[in-house]
């Protein structure tokens, strides 16, 4: 049975950290501090990353020591597959348990440049956007690094068995990445690193609604990560109805926060544009979006969005979505129609935890 920790402040009881939270220089210094070699670390990692142990004691050129000290410092975070759904087109959903009981939904997607993963990085999600199954219920808490991190090695794992591995990583699932920033950069240099999963930076995309202070501070960073918005309308007013946060964070800052980036960093930025029939997916919409983004060095990735039971709206007929794409590279807009995957299962992202385990989404 996993040992807990009591946090003294809050008296609540909590679970050790994840080894999969830590970066391999500090795993190196925990250990030196604990009056082991520093060489142990890589040793750790090759466990961890290329041999993808389950166990502390499966780490067998460790001594039986250093494996009790890991025992009782860290855990080994491991995710229990409660559904795994697979698509006519190779998709894979998974609803993973975590140690709390909670479920989280990670996504496996096939494409022709390699394998993508969609990752978790809370239970839930607190910003309220009016067309996302993610939202039902709120946000029941931020995951640690080392809970994002053990989805992709729990799906490295599955493709392990068909000679495949992960080559792309999008932080794109359930919740916003950038309310639980510093997990998210911490797992963004675990995945990155050599020693680790070793997925290139310019393989891994993040996406925010739009935090606008969180925006000028992962500019600031200077990654090499690819950077999306969940923009979903072209005016202020349109865009607080779809997605709340807008209130928060209107249109006209959101659009200074990614001059910034783009100034800042040299790279461009990608928009998400999900399509709601008879919502804001006309012509005039196209219009006002292609002079909303002129002369940002950018791209619009067109969504056709996934019907979710629990929220009103339907999918953009395919010749409107068409006419869409017309009006804005008329306009010179860089703009693609974003390939329609897992169709066949609960594809909309928290689609399948809401349906799985009602008593989280109430």
């Amino acid at each position: 049975m996993e040992k807990t920790l009591i946090d003294n402040e809050t008296k609540e009881i909590t679970q050790k950290p994840s080894i999969y939270s830590y970066e391999l220089q500090e795993l190196e210094k925990w250990l030196v501090e604990n009056g082991e070699k520093k060489f142990r670390g890589k040793q750790i990692y090759d466990w961890l990353y290329k041999k993808r142990a389950t166990s502390f004691e499966e780490m067998s050129n460790l001594s039986k020591d250093l494996r009790e000290k890991l025992a009782d410092h860290f855990v080994l975070t491991t995710l229990k597959t409660a559904v795994q759904q697979t698509s006519s087109d190779g998709t894979m959903k998974f609803l993973f348990e975590l140690h709390d009981g909670y479920t989280i939904e990670t996504v496996l997607m096939r494409h022709e440049y390699g394998n993508s993963i969609c990752v978790t990085t809370q239970v839930g999600c607190r910003i309220g956007c009016t067309f996302c199954a993610s939202t039902l219920g709120g946000l029941k808490r931020n995951l640690e690094a080392g809970e994002i991190v053990a989805q992709v090695v729990k799906v490295q794992k599955a493709l392990d068995e068909q000679g495949e591995r992960v080559s792309h990583v999008v932080i794109m699932g359930i919740g916003e990445p950038f309310d639980n920033y510093d997990s998210m950069i911490q797992f963004l240099k675990i995945i990155n690193s050599d020693d680790g999963l070793n997925i290139g930076a310019r393989h891994i995309t993040v996406s925010t609604s739009g935090i606008i202070p969180k925006i000028y501070q992962f500019a600031d960073e200077k990654l090499q990560i690819n950077f999306a918005i969940s923009l979903h309308a072209p005016n202020t007013e349109l865009r607080s109805r779809l997605m709340p946060i807008n209130r928060a964070y209107k249109l006209p800052d959101l659009m200074k926060a990614v001059k910034y980036y783009i100034e800042k960093t040299g790279r461009r930025v990608s928009f998400e544009y999900g399509l709601f029939g008879g919502v804001n997916d006309q012509v005039e919409h196209a219009e006002e979006l292609a002079k909303l983004v002129k002369g940002l060095k950018c791209h619009i990735n067109l969504i056709p969005v996934n019907y979710v039971p629990e929220r009103d709206y339907v999918r953009t007929p395919k010749e409107q979505i068409f006419k869409f794409e017309r009006t804005l590279k008329d306009h010179g807009v860089n703009v693609t129609i974003r390939r329609e995957q897992g169709h066949d299962i609960d594809a909309a992202c928290g689609q399948l935890r809401a349906k799985e385990r009602k008593e989280e989404t109430r």
